[in-house]
């Protein structure tokens, strides 16, 4: 597996995943972890629920985005079998392994590098990604993919595997939670250098038994966002 030593030197400074008209400073990271005393079970249980607490986040911090979620245990997939069906509590799957960056529907996705589509698809279970492109890069010999969940259904129409795109070029839009697999509006970011031969789809929740694999394969999105 290469290892992410390149990845740092790809971007300098803050490098937006959406609309550009945000900046730095109307993010705000916010801890959505079960560690969290101020985050219940039942603010996790219904899209609108997370909503509402999301919004009174960023509206006591003064910001515009919520966003984190790297390496996080999270309770929020509770809800759907997707994640929770294992009886082994080391199996079920509730890390979170890429950036979840929680903003408006409709809001634009931006290509954070040049690259070009690996796959596209509508994983349309409740509580999947619904639509998700995945894109392919290239640098110092090494590939790595980068991969955008919950968006709109159309963001999938017109696409072709191997079309290029370039840095900063608005590529999709986040979706509503009739179309993103049941959740509060986000855009899922996730880093990841071996697909494994999956396409179209990539895991962006591990369970504790496979952690430190999936950290390994998925580095932090970070790395190049620069947001923190």
């Amino acid at each position: 597996m290469p290892k992410p030593h390149f990845l740092p030197g790809l971007t300098t400074g803050f490098t937006p995943v959406i609309d550009a008209g945000f900046s730095s400073e109307d993010y705000q990271h916010i801890d959505l972890s079960v560690h969290n005393p101020e985050l219940s079970q039942a603010q996790l249980d219904t899209p609108e629920a997370l909503q509402d607490f999301l919004n009174e986040f960023l509206r006591k911090k003064g910001g515009k985005v919520a966003w984190g979620g790297y390496n996080e245990h999270r309770a929020l997939y509770k809800r759907s079998g997707l994640f929770s069906s294992a009886e082994d509590e080391e199996l079920i799957r509730n890390r979170h392994i890429g950036v979840d960056i929680w903003v408006q529907a409709g809001t634009r996705v931006l290509a954070v590098l040049d690259g070009k589509i690996h796959s596209f698809q509508n994983n349309d279970n409740f509580g999947d990604y619904g639509p998700t492109i995945i894109l392919e890069h290239e640098t110092e010999g090494e590939v790595f993919y980068s991969l955008y969940g919950h968006l709109q259904k159309s963001s999938l129409e017109g696409l072709a595997v191997g079309q290029k795109v370039r840095r900063g070029e608005a590529i999709a839009a986040v979706g509503n939670t009739s179309e993103n697999g049941n959740y509060a509006a986000h855009l899922h970011f996730q880093l990841i250098l071996d697909m494994q031969e999956k396409s179209g789809d990539y895991p962006g929740v591990a369970s504790k038994k496979d952690l430190q694999f999936f950290l390994n394969n998925c580095p932090d999105p970070d790395l190049l966002l620069k947001i923190s």
